[in-house]
């Protein structure tokens, strides 16, 4: 183990050089100009077992370690990232396509630090619950073992350590597999980070869906967390059965918001516009569909078409950039498909909706669609990207149902000049977070987690750390 003195300061050459296999590999490019940004290497399944066994070797020392000293770990890989954050950043700017700036990759990297300080101040003591006539009974938390976690491309460094931080806390060791797309991400991210952790406590294993599908099912991996597609989920959840794991899942989310009449269309539209369009829209607890009061609607349109339209769109690396590029085809021709859709029905484009398909890189342009149905598939469907339908609504009534009236409830909104009206329609909403004036607003200490097919389990606070751990009661 190293100090926090010891850390090694990485330029970006340096780190990418790092992580790269000396020859051979996959080619990673970058979706904004489709320039290579390095290469990575596919272990078969045979390295993910060996991972997987040298990480249960591992765990005991790592538990016997105690929270404190683990704390103290986690603490100084948070020196070690923010010793090396421009050359993390620049990385995954030019691999995941977001602008250097706004709440991009160097906010992702500066978040990374922020959850392992904050997972490291958290305490967890047992719970006395019967202490009574000589009688008393406790419950305590124990590591589970080894942890998989398999992330996905739109925060790769932040959704790993949303998933690492806790695990590690908690006495688990963890072997992770990162999306296909932003692999080197990952990579370096963990490269800094074990630069102060013992061996084999955190290992990445880059792969296909068949590491995934081998990390869900294996034997001697004792919980999976997951962020992703709901499609994805269930098949982890399928895989994971005969072996009875623990299961955290993050999934789709197509997450409504809710204008009610008395909001200030001109106050409300600079929190409308980064709650649908941050990370390019690519978030799963972004706000994908608005529902508006008649009252209000034109204005509220009016409003966020004028704040839209000013944000600039382009090469993740350019300074001046807020919004970049769909991360991947794939993204692209689902959010080029559903707009389309919007398009055919008659629904009306306030802004973009035409895509330059000769300009290289996977740019589709800030769109927003207003009077279009709750059924148009644009609305029904997630469209993870930066296109948002705005529907008109006359009743609260009326809003409420339309919001719940898909199977996911990850995140929703309520956007008032009320709070305590507001909170009183969230309380109708069926999803994991409603927000109030704001939207993905997500705090390392506050529980987070989604409704009906958005997922289950907890991440954050110590409801999250408590979801690494196994329970256990002492009584006598």
């Amino acid at each position: 183990m190293t100090t926090t003195s010891e850390t090694t300061a990485f330029t970006y050459q340096s780190l990418l050089e790092a992580i790269q296999p000396n020859s051979g590999g996959r080619e990673i490019r970058d979706p904004a100009t489709g320039q290579t940004v390095g290469r990575v290497a596919e272990p078969d399944i045979s390295e993910l077992d060996a991972a997987i066994q040298a990480a249960r070797a591992a765990q005991p020392a790592w538990d016997a370690r105690g929270h404190e000293q683990r704390s103290d770990l986690l603490n100084q890989a948070a020196d070690a990232i923010e010793a090396n954050a421009e050359a993390l950043a620049q990385l995954l700017s030019r691999e995941q396509g977001k602008p250097l700036n706004g709440p991009n990759a160097r906010f992702e990297v500066a978040a990374c630090s922020a959850w392992l300080r904050a997972t490291a101040s958290f305490t967890l003591e047992p719970e006395t619950l019967v202490e009574e006539y000589g009688a008393r009974a406790q419950l305590f938390y124990r590591p589970l073992g080894v942890v998989g976690a398999i992330g996905p491309w739109n925060w790769p460094m932040m959704i790993s350590v949303w998933q690492l931080a806790p695990a590690l806390r908690m006495g688990n060791t963890v072997v992770m597999k990162p999306s296909e797309y932003t692999p080197l991400s990952v990579l370096a991210l963990a490269e800094v980070i074990n630069s102060v952790l013992p061996a084999d406590v955190l290992t990445i294993i880059p792969g296909g869906r068949e590491v995934g599908q081998r990390l869900a099912e294996h034997e001697d991996i004792a919980k999976v967390m997951f962020t992703g597609s709901t499609a994805t989920g269930k098949a982890i959840i399928r895989s994971s059965a005969d072996t009875v794991k623990r299961l955290t899942l993050e999934l789709g989310g197509n997450d409504a918001g809710i204008v009610l009449p008395d909001a200030d269309p001109a106050a409300i539209a600079e929190g409308l516009f980064w709650g649908a369009f941050i990370n390019t829209g690519q978030t799963c607890a972004a706000l994908k569909r608005l529902y508006v009061h008649e009252d209000i609607y034109d204005e509220v349109c009016e409003a966020l078409t004028s704040f839209a339209q000013n944000m600039p769109m382009g090469i993740g690396v350019d300074e001046h950039n807020m919004l970049g590029p769909l991360q991947n085809k794939a993204q692209f021709d689902v959010v080029d498909r559903l707009v389309q859709a919007a398009k055919d029905s008659g629904a009306r484009v306030l802004l973009g909706g035409e895509p330059d398909v000769d300009q290289p890189g996977y740019f589709y342009p800030t769109t927003l669609v207003a009077d279009i149905d709750n059924d148009n598939p644009l609305v029904a469907e997630e469209q993870f990207g930066p296109a948002l339908p705005i529907i008109r609504f006359s009743s609260v009534d009326e809003a409420v149902a339309k919001a719940n009236a898909l199977d996911v409830g990850l995140g929703a909104s309520v956007w008032s000049s009320n709070p305590a009206a507001a909170r009183e329609v969230a309380a109708r909403l069926e999803a994991g977070t409603v927000w109030i004036n704001k939207h993905g607003a997500i705090d390392p200490r506050v529980p987070f987690g989604g409704a009906k097919q958005s997922g289950y389990g907890l991440e954050f606070g110590v409801e999250g750390l408590k979801h690494l751990g196994a329970p256990q009661i002492i009584s006598g």
